[in-house]
Parts: structure tokens; sequence; C-alpha cells
């Protein structure tokens, strides 16, 4: 890559390390947390971090593995917008921060991730401890380099945020050899703004022309809906889309991304759409003549069977990413540019217009969708017996609705996802990836940025599994996360599939044979641990959870069979729709007609039955 860096006029040189500039240049760039593990070849880099944190201004959190060092890097980029830095030595080091760097780049995530790697000389002889990190990661950075000289130290640190953090984000590797981090040399800083990268120029102002016509569409809808992503978090684009629908009276859905872009108690929004999605998002999806996806990329877990996804509808696509538009589903109107932007130049045009927006025209698309909401509302169970995990989430949101909640991957997280009702960058979940043991060390990531606010992560089971060392790194600093465990003795989401998909045969899915004793885990790292067995303990547990001082681990037992509703079947349109909560008496005043297959009674407002998803 081509770098110009900006001439500096009367600098004093001074004699320094490859690990002082390296360490001086991430300041620079405003770090001020790093997460990390040391090791042998990146000590050199260490040591300059010691002294740094002796002078003040820079602290590192120690974790207890190199993949809690990518989620909480990860996790604290979520939820500030920052840059993430993470650090990792060579060899298994640097290969255990991988799981973390594909996370964050299949949900566009800025991190700069630094590791140490054999001296120059040994590189390519297979010498401990050396991998080749720089090969390992191409397919899931959005950059790398290899410092061969400590000169490039400055500039290289001045790329990789600015490469990170512009366009769409994403991780950026810095691979630092042993030698490279002690070698002295006349040290001259860059600041950031000073490189140029003449071959980087993402597009942030959207074609006027596909505006215009943008705008003529949704005059021109009357069945309208906002699909908004990860992209509009990203962009801080809230308030632009919350105008742009109240303009036009246009409903709102969110990806598992785009949770928090949206205000969920607004009369407009309809939730999350796709796999778990709420059933009147789907149909609603299923039925739009005019779709709007803001910062979206039509991914598999939304569109469900792509060739009848939003079938019956136009399309504006609006992304910063020129790859992403037309990649998955051919759009009417491409708008490449900086979603925020690309939206306060729609609203310009529209005021300047003076042809304000008429609620009438989309009045029968939002009662229709209301009957939906009506007849198919997310439900929470009750049992005399046990409790629902669907339970533990509408009461944690209740009592904590303001805080940062973070998820690990599987039912839990999904029901989190139907529940919660988020704003912005208050909703952190691996999404893309699916990345099981992500929930409570980004929820430390989140927790260092943000130490005066509350965070939650929402665990099951099996994917605390995959990372409870990190409660050693919470009990260290005394990181004020409280996790919640909803135990039911599974791989959940993994059971409700093989009940579901391959006739009950639990093929290694049973969690509970060898599940630890999860309070007295929490007690031997120096961590408060409770448990909760009965709904009538639940309230009260979470209000003494929430009113510790320090980190708490609550395992909350659930009934173990719970499946999570409703669920778009592979290969299956978003309309055809497991699971989903049989009409109450008095709301069946609508129409009905019955299925040719099946038989099922269905509103007549249907296209698709949602028992056996044929076409009515």
């Amino acid at each position: 890559m081509t770098t110009s860096v900006k001439a500096l006029d009367n600098v004093t040189t001074q004699r320094v390390t490859g690990g002082f500039a390296l360490i001086d240049s991430l300041q620079r760039h405003g770090v001020e947390h790093i997460f990390g593990y040391p090791g042998g070849a990146i000590l050199p880099i260490y040591d300059e971090l010691y002294k740094a944190e002796q002078r003040g201004g820079l602290s590192h959190i120690l974790v207890r593995h190199e993949q809690g060092a990518s989620h909480a890097a990860d996790g604290y980029a979520r939820a500030t917008g920052k840059v993430g830095v993470c650090f990792g030595t060579s060899g298994p080091g640097a290969t255990n921060l991988v799981t973390g760097i594909a996370t964050a780049a299949m949900d566009s995530i800025p991190m700069v991730v630094i590791t140490g790697q054999v001296p120059r000389p040994s590189i390519g002889t297979d010498a401990f401890q050396e991998t080749d990190i720089f090969g390992i990661t191409l397919p899931i950075v959005k950059h790398s380099y290899v410092v061969r000289s400590p000169q490039d130290m400055a500039r290289v640190v001045a790329e990789a945020f600015y490469i990170a953090r512009s366009g769409r984000p994403g991780p950026v590797l810095i691979d630092v050899p042993k030698d490279v981090g002690v070698e002295e040399f006349d040290y001259i800083p860059v600041e950031p703004g000073d490189v140029h990268l003449p071959g980087f120029k993402p597009t942030v102002k959207g074609n006027p022309r596909q505006i215009d016509h943008a705008i003529r569409l949704l005059r021109r809808a009357k069945q309208p809906l906002l699909y908004v992503g990860g992209g509009a978090i990203t962009a801080g684009a809230h308030a632009e889309i919350q105008e742009l629908a109240e303009y036009f009276s246009i409903p709102v859905t969110t990806t598992l991304m785009g949770k928090g872009a949206f205000d969920e108690h607004h009369p407009l929004s309809v939730g999350m759409l796709g796999m778990h999605g709420t059933a009147y998002a789907n149909f609603a999806v299923s039925e739009c003549d005019l779709l709007i996806a803001v910062g979206a990329r039509f991914d598999d877990r939304v569109t469900g069977k792509l060739d009848e996804f939003a079938s019956r509808a136009k399309v504006i696509h609006i992304d910063i990413d020129p790859a992403e538009v037309g990649k998955n589903r051919i759009p009417n109107v491409p708008i490449v540019g900086d979603v925020r932007r690309v939206l306060q130049t729609l609203l310009i045009r529209l005021h300047e217009a003076n042809k304000p927006g008429d609620p009438s025209q989309t009045q029968a698309w939002r009662d229709r969708i209301q009957r939906w909401r009506e007849d198919y509302p997310l439900v929470v169970p009750t049992y005399d017996d046990m409790i629902a995990p669907q339970e533990v989430i509408v009461e944690l949101c209740r009592q904590a609705p303001q805080a940062y909640y973070t998820t690990d991957v599987g039912q839990h997280q999904m029901w989190a996802a139907q529940f919660l009702k988020n704003g912005p960058r208050r909703w952190i979940s691996s999404a893309g990836l699916g990345t099981m043991g992500f929930g409570m060390p980004a929820a430390m990531g989140v927790q260092v940025a943000h130490p005066d606010e509350v965070t939650i992560c929402i665990s099951g089971d099996a994917s605390f599994q995959m990372n409870p060392q990190e409660l050693g790194t919470l009990s260290q600093y005394g990181i004020n996360v409280k996790t919640v465990i909803i135990n039911n003795g599974w791989q959940g989401m993994v059971r409700q599939w093989q009940q579901t998909f391959y006739g009950e045969r639990y093929s290694s899915s049973n969690m509970q044979s060898g599940m630890p004793d999860f309070v007295m885990l929490a007690q031997a790292y120096g961590v408060k641990g409770m448990v909760v067995e009965h709904r009538a303990d639940l309230d009260q547990a979470i209000a003494d959870m929430l009113a510790h001082d320090g980190p708490v681990l609550m395992d909350v037992h659930v009934r173990k069979d719970e499946n999570c509703y409703p669920m778009v079947a592979p290969g299956k349109s978003n309309a055809q729709m497991l699971g989903l909560p049989q009409k109450s008496p008095d709301v069946q005043t609508i129409e009905l007609m019955y299925c040719s297959s099946c038989g099922a009674k269905n509103p007549s407002s249907h296209s698709f039955c949602p028992e056996c998803g044929t076409k009515l």
C-alpha cells in the first residue's frame, strides 16, 4: 500500500526502541485500555507498556486467555465506537486471537490486533513459537502488517487506526518481530490524520440521482418497510432513521446487529426479523412493496429463502461497502455511501420539497401489521414448577432497562433479542460468526469502557464454559459485570434443531454430565455466585445481583426443553414460521381461509400458510 505522511516542521527526533514507538503511537491515537496476555516474543512491547502504565494514562487488562482479549477489545469497540486494542504473543498466543478477529470481521468491528513475532532472522525457520499469523488471518482482517523496521512503526499504527475505523470498519493486524521491538532508532511521531492512503478512499456521499430515485419510490409506496442493520449503529444514524420513518409513517424492522438503531418502544417498530424474528416483522417483509435496506447485508439468517425474501418489493439499498450492494439481492436503487450522510441528504431534499408525507398512505398497511402483532405476539410462557427462560430476560429488562447487554450464542441470545429493548450500542452480540464464549469477555470490555454503567452478560450453560477463566480477570480488576446463565443443561439451540430436524437424535448436545457447580466456580475465583431454582426467588435475586458492588455470576435453572419460537426453518421463506402462537378467541374477527395443503386456518391477509408454507 502506497502511503504518504505529512511532513512535520521543526520536529526533534528522539532515540527510542520500536516497542516505545508502538506504545507511544497507540497513546497518540487515544488508546487508554489494552487487553492482552504477554509471552516471549512480545515482551519488549510489554516492557515499554509497563513504563507507560507507570507514567499514567494507559492501562493493561490481563486476560486469562487471548481469545478473551480479542472479545474484550471487540466489546469495548461496540460499546464506544472507538477502536479496540488487544495484544498477544507469537505462535499459540496469536492463533488464540483468531476466533475473536473473525468475530470482529464478520460484524464490522474496528480493532487493532498486535501480535509478537519471532526475530526477523528466524522468520521462516520454524523457530520456537513461530506461526505465520499474517498469512493465517489474511481472509479475516481488513488489512495486515509485518513491521520489518522500527522506523515504520509510527506510520503503520496511524494507518492501522485509519483503516480500522474508516469506511466499513474491521480488524487490522500488526505483527511485530521481537528484535524490532528492542531496536533503537530516531523516532518521529505520526499523529492521527497525518497519513494519506491514495488507494483507500471510501465513498461517503450518496449519488444525488439515486437519492432522488429513492425519494420517488418512497412517495409512491403503500406498504414500505425500513430494514435496518448494524451499519446504522456504526454510522450513528439513529435520529435520521427515526425522522425518515416518521416522515412517511414507515414500519421499522432491525437485524440482530441493528438492535438499538430504532427505539423498539416506538409504535412504528416491529422488532427483529429473520430466523427467530417476530412473526409480524417476517410477515411484513414478505408482503411489503418497498424495502429500504439501511446498513444491512441481506444475511441468510435474515432472508430465509432468498428468492422469496421481499419478493414483491422494490429495494433501496444504502450501504458504505459497495461489495455488499447487489451481493445477495439486486436493488432497484443502489446507494453507496455513509448511511448517516446519505439519510441526511435525503431528508434535506424532502424538507426542501416542502411536501410532507401523508400518514394515510400507509395507514392500511400499518393496521394490517397491527393485526399480525395482535394475532402472533411474542409469548412468555409460565409453568407451575419451573422457570421459563423468557421470564428471566423480561425481568432483567424490567429491572435494568438501560443496561448494556452482551450475550453468548444460542437460544438465550435469541430470547434476549426478542424481549430486550435496547438503546444505541447497548446491545452487543456475536451475530455473523455466532461465537460461543463471546459474552462475558465482551462484557468485560464494555464495563472497562463504561465503569459507571450497568453491564449484564446473558449466557447459556454451554456457552459460558467456553471462556469461564475470565472470571479471574473480573476478580483481579473488580470489573463489575453481572453474568446470568440461562441454564437448561443443554446446548439449547443444538437440541432444538435435533428435535425439529434430526428425529430427536440428541447427539452430544446434553451438558448435564460434567457440569460444574457455577456458584462454587465463581467463588473459587473470588466472584459472588448465586443460584435461582424457583420463580418466587427470581425477582429478588436479580435485584440483589444488581445491587452487589462487584462482579456476580448467577445460575438460573430454567425449563430444559423450552424451544425458541417463532422459527424459520432452513430453506423456507420468512412467512413459513414454526411455533406461531394460536390466535386467542377474542381476535378471531378477521376473515379466514383454509390452506389447501394442510387445512390450517389463515387470515385472508396472509400470502403463505405459517403451518406448512404453502402459498395461499
